[in-house]
């Protein structure tokens, strides 16, 4: 049998050899040295999960501080439309974490980037943005580069989901 090389698609398309294809953290690399930083690596990542779950549950107390303040503030039990934004960008923000811990489980299982987990978190992160802009304190560019921001990530995400739907990324 010819061995692959990494620069070519693999011919089954099966997930085994996608995977084979690009690993961003080799699991089976043949030098103690770098077999050694690998272990190092991982377990900073694993280290950066625990960090993420930290501010997720961080994240869901301030939600829950932000609805209990502005609901106790007179007049009592009713939000105006900047409290409604306000609520919306925290609840996003740990959306976002929950994404970008979901992204380090999926790098930790499988050793591959997820790069369309990748994009969609990102459209997530600036669509958070969008939400809660305040329009009184926006310039021209700036609300020029969130859309030319939002336009590049939406044409990424499309593309990579017409490439097959795949979430990792291939040589």
């Amino acid at each position: 049998m010819p061995e692959k090389n990494d620069s070519e698609p693999a011919a089954s398309g099966s997930s085994e050899d996608k995977h084979e294809l690009h690993q961003e953290l080799p699991i089976d690399f043949p030098d103690p040295f770098f077999r050694g930083l690998h272990h190092v690596i991982r377990f900073a990542i694993r280290v950066l999960a625990v960090l993420m779950v930290a501010v997720i549950l961080w994240g869901v107390g301030d939600v829950i501080y932000i609805i209990y303040e502005r609901l106790l503030t007179p007049p009592h039990f009713l939000l105006n439309i900047n409290d409604i934004f306000y609520t919306f960008g925290a609840f996003m923000a740990v959306l976002i974490a929950v994404e970008i811990f979901i992204n380090i489980r999926l790098y930790l299982g499988t050793n591959i980037f997820p790069v369309q987990l990748v994009v969609a978190t990102a459209l997530m992160a600036i669509a958070r943005k969008v939400i809660v802009l305040d329009f009184n304190t926006l310039t021209p560019m700036y609300l020029i580069g969130i859309a030319a921001t939002t336009l590049a990530l939406g044409v990424s995400y499309w593309l990579l989901r017409q490439r097959g739907g795949t979430q990792e990324w291939e040589d």
